[in-house]
């Protein structure tokens, strides 16, 4: 067998990953890592062999890119509660970042809070704002929506904030916020963000959508749907 520096054996190592649309393959939703090997002497490829290993190439390159320059971007300063009006920060204007303090004319930004003890729910008995606090952090720590990894960065009384790593591309980072205002009402607000780029595939929606259906299982609802 040619080793892998051989001219008639190529080695391509390469990511498919749901959402980005160059590395998506519509016959599954996730793949995992793939190894492919070709030999230059074999018969002439099929044109779904030439766009694949086109694929291949150009993912590859990405993901060394990623793994050489550490794609997690800075941490945002505008990050937490703010002061002058007691909330979380707005959103860019890209399209990356879903935050409940957006106008909820917004239909790009906005995302309706939760109410962790909703009028007419599941729940026998009203919880605690420590309670809810210790349901929303098991339900972080064991859920990884679309497997970006969650990292509780900051906890506080009532807030929290969480870095999710992507499993591509050198760790991508989005910050996700949550927070609890003050007040006798059972609301949690919350801000998901991607540090880098302008779109995000809806990444940031979908991660808030499944850690709410975590949490609707505990008795959560949300003010509105999304």
């Amino acid at each position: 067998m040619a080793s892998l520096s051989s001219p008639f054996t190529r080695c391509y190592c390469y990511y498919y990953y749901y959402n980005y649309n160059k590395f998506y393959d519509r016959s599954t939703s996730t793949l995992p890592l793939h190894i492919l090997s070709h030999h230059n002497n074999h018969d002439k490829p099929s044109h779904h062999q030439i766009t694949r290993r086109e694929i291949v190439l150009r993912s590859s390159e990405i993901a060394v890119l990623g793994a050489i320059f550490k794609f997690s971007g800075k941490k945002p300063d505008y990050l937490g509660v703010q002061k002058n009006t007691p909330s979380l920060s707005l959103c860019p204007a890209t399209n990356n970042c879903i935050s409940t303090s957006e106008n909820s004319s917004d239909l790009i930004h906005y995302a309706p809070p939760w109410n962790y003890n909703p009028e007419g729910g599941r729940r026998k008995r009203a919880v605690s704002r420590e309670e809810a606090m210790e349901e929303l952090l098991q339900v972080i720590k064991s859920s990884k929506p679309d497997k970006y990894t969650p990292r509780i960065v900051e906890k506080k009384d009532d807030y929290v904030h969480v870095e999710y790593e992507s499993p591509i591309l050198g760790q991508i980072v989005d910050d996700v916020e949550f927070w609890f205002p003050p007040g006798n009402k059972p609301i949690v607000e919350y801000r998901s963000a991607s540090r880098l780029g302008n779109f995000d595939f809806d990444v940031n929606r979908k991660r808030i959508k499944a850690l709410r259906l975590e949490l609707e299982n505990k008795g959560w609802a949300s003010e509105d749907s999304i």
